[in-house]
């Protein structure tokens, strides 16, 4: 089949690979536009535009499926549309224009965490299993019948970031095997069953601490938002974010929710029930460093109070 492909950020790449790899022709790759990165904010394509490129696909830059978009996506003929965390609505006319319409892979068992951060609300709600699915696009947001799904086990510990590379490998194949099977004439989908839930995106609020929560949820918030937006306190009005963290001893005394010290060469802070370790941080305008190293150069006795 004639395939537009779109999709954004590192998470879609691997799809976008094993796709170029099958029968398949993908005759161009939809992406948003080159955005400013690092310090000196320089314009850089986009993960899936930089594999593209590499693979020899057009490209076309837009941050709205807007009617250019439409126009030039008629204009390509495709059979099908596949979207993968490209970060934009696909809307009628569009949503109808290749022959099978567009589908959609997925990075949650659907119904739970339809919207643009499932991984990362599973894992900050504790979860246990997520999964991949591959739905046809519908007006709703991500409530399409569904050709497959497959679970995943969270691994103990797993953040976000870590979780999502995983799923964007397992899910490629995935995708393709529900590619093959639309051309083929096999593929068959099903509504979706059971309770939705909602998973909007990440704001920075959704990365400051509640020190007051229990022990599991500060580490499941802590891992849910790693790497991005990343967790963080404030502490002597300054932010210090918390780039690793894990469960602290049993024989380490409690502490107050956000009071932070020494458990002897590791630094421990409250929560709402046990204390936690803090393993990385990083200080406002500094580099990555261990929650030790960071300690000794606050030179302080005793204990701090984070908020």
């Amino acid at each position: 089949m004639r395939l537009v492909f779109a999709g954004t950020p590192e998470a879609a790449v691997p799809s976008l690979r094993r796709l170029a790899a099958s029968d398949h022709d993908i005759v161009s790759v939809v992406t948003r536009t080159d955005a400013p990165l690092g310090r000196k904010r320089v314009l850089t394509p986009s993960p899936v535009a930089q594999a593209a490129d590499e693979l020899g696909i057009p490209t076309i830059k837009t941050d709205r499926l807007d009617s250019a978009a439409t126009d030039a996506i008629h204009d390509l003929r495709p059979d099908l549309g596949v979207i993968v965390a490209y970060g934009g609505l696909v809307r009628e006319p569009l949503l109808s224009l290749p022959a099978h319409g567009w589908i959609n892979l997925h990075f949650s068992l659907l119904p739970r965490w339809r919207g643009a951060a499932p991984v990362q609300r599973a894992v900050m709600a504790g979860d246990a299993e997520t999964g991949v699915a591959v739905f046809q696009l519908v007006p709703e947001l991500d409530a399409g019948d569904v050709f497959a799904q497959v679970p995943y086990l969270i691994p103990a510990g797993a953040t976000a970031g870590a979780l999502l590379a995983a799923l964007a490998v397992d899910g490629a194949d995935v995708l393709t095997d529900v590619v093959d099977a639309i051309a083929d004439g096999t593929a068959r989908a099903v509504p979706q069953e059971g309770e939705a839930t909602v998973a909007p995106k990440l704001t920075l609020d959704d990365g400051r601490i509640r020190w007051e929560e229990s022990r599991e949820a500060v580490l499941a918030r802590i891992r849910g938002v790693t790497p991005e937006p990343g967790a963080h306190t404030t502490l002597d009005d300054a932010r210090l974010k918390i780039l690793a963290a894990g469960e602290a001893e049993a024989s380490v005394a409690a502490l107050a929710p956000g009071e932070i010290g020494l458990a002897g060469k590791t630094v421990v802070a409250g929560t709402g029930t046990e204390p936690i370790v803090l393993e990385r941080v990083q200080p406002a305008g500094k580099g990555s460093m261990s929650a030790p190293d960071w300690w000794r150069g606050l030179r302080v006795d005793g204990t701090v109070v984070a908020s």
